[in-house]
């Protein structure tokens, strides 16, 4: 509707028909039965790596070594295809080899990395816990450091590819042999014993993603599988701004997806003797769909290309997050009315996605804590307490 695809660069247009072929030809003829049999498809991780999806807004290492807007493209491509798979490609590269970029040794770079850029490793991040969602500073997992060793005890919920990984990154309350408590993230192979991660079934979102509960019962570790780098809460919080950058774009993947669907599905249906398309109520709902998606791309290129020129405030990450997975839920809901009873089945995509982004909106930041966030930055009170 306003061209935004104009202002992409020839590169970026090239990222977006590469992804958008791979989601076309990999993603679209198989999602509804994944989503229905509840199965992530690890046999397209290899073809992700191929494309450089991994790490992709990583330097080094074997990683891609793209531009935010591009990453924010494939995102916003990939979950066109599903929310589930996009987060696949948040969690290994926004969330495990971010941690492991931004915070590691180069000892612990060049070990993982390579791997993981080539999608023989798999990696997940485990803040989360049953009691610690939007405030991880009563996380209760800990980290102490005895005899050269630390051990780790604790539990986390709702950790993205925990059964899948090879290693997880888990954050903790740290004591060292000093006594000094400080959060850390530690590598953790997932094959140590005492780790055990159990995936979530009974989902009705994310079905064709993982889900696990963490348990750590005595893991212990070399004194040296710690991150050295940014000890602290803004440790994870710096990897989580990387994965809302990345849910800014995916949101209007799926709202788009969703827009398209309703307005073939239109044009095709016949009702009192012409197509719903020739309906003003249904030529109403196809405008304001387009005009939020429109919106909510022109915020994404913007905040993107703040991000490339070294200019993105963590305010705006929530700014974007905020308002493009709000607009994503109310196009898919309202594309899945154009559809009427149809649109309940796996047939079409409006309602799996919006079934999706009920997480995606919950994940990196509920609504209600960007929105406080937002208000801070306006007012200067903190209101979260």
């Amino acid at each position: 509707m306003l061209n935004v695809e104009a202002d992409f660069s020839p590169e970026e247009l090239e990222t977006r028909g590469a992804v958008r072929e791979f989601v076309d030809r990999r993603i679209r003829p198989n999602i509804a039965t994944w989503y229905n049999d509840a199965v992530f498809p690890q046999e397209i991780v290899p073809e992700m790596a191929a494309l450089g999806l991994l790490g992709m807004h990583l330097e080094g290492y074997g990683c891609a070594g793209k531009t935010a807007v591009q990453y924010g493209i494939a995102m916003q491509e990939l979950e066109a295809g599903d929310s589930g798979l996009r987060t696949f490609v948040s969690v290994q590269g926004s969330l495990a080899m971010s941690a492991i970029s931004k915070h590691g040794s180069e000892e612990q770079k060049q070990r993982w990395l390579p791997g993981m850029a080539a999608g023989e490793i798999i990696g997940c991040f485990g803040l989360t816990e049953p009691t610690a969602g939007s405030d991880p500073s009563t996380m209760t997992t800990t980290a102490v450091l005895k005899d050269g060793e630390w051990i780790l005890n604790g539990v986390k919920r709702w950790i993205g590819l925990a059964s899948i990984a090879h290693v997880a990154v888990i954050w903790a309350k740290a004591t060292d042999d000093a006594g000094r408590e400080q959060v850390r993230g530690f590598l953790v192979p997932t094959g140590t014993p005492g780790f055990k991660a159990t995936p979530i079934e009974a989902k009705l979102s994310m079905r064709a993603s993982i889900q696990c509960d963490i348990t750590l019962r005595d893991v212990h570790l070399p004194a040296d599988a710690v991150l050295p780098h940014n000890p602290g809460l803004r440790g994870p919080f710096s990897c989580l701004n990387e994965a809302r950058y990345g849910i800014i774009w995916g949101a209007l993947g799926a709202a788009r997806d969703s827009f398209d669907t309703a307005l073939a599905y239109s044009q095709k249906r016949i009702q009192f003797d012409k197509p719903l398309a020739a309906y003003q109520l249904s030529q109403e709902k196809l405008v304001n769909m387009a005009l939020e998606i429109q919106k909510g791309q022109l915020l994404a290129l913007r905040i993107g290309r703040l991000k490339d020129a070294g200019r993105l405030e963590n305010h705006m990450i929530s700014a974007g997050k905020l308002n493009n997975c709000r607009t994503a839920i109310e196009v898919c809901r309202e594309a899945r009315t154009m559809l009427g009873g149809n649109g309940i089945t796996l047939e079409y995509s409006p309602l799996r996605h919006a079934n999706n982004l009920e997480s995606v909106r919950t994940y990196e930041g509920t609504d209600e804590v960007h929105t406080l966030v937002l208000g801070q930055h306006l007012t200067g009170i903190p209101a979260f307490r």
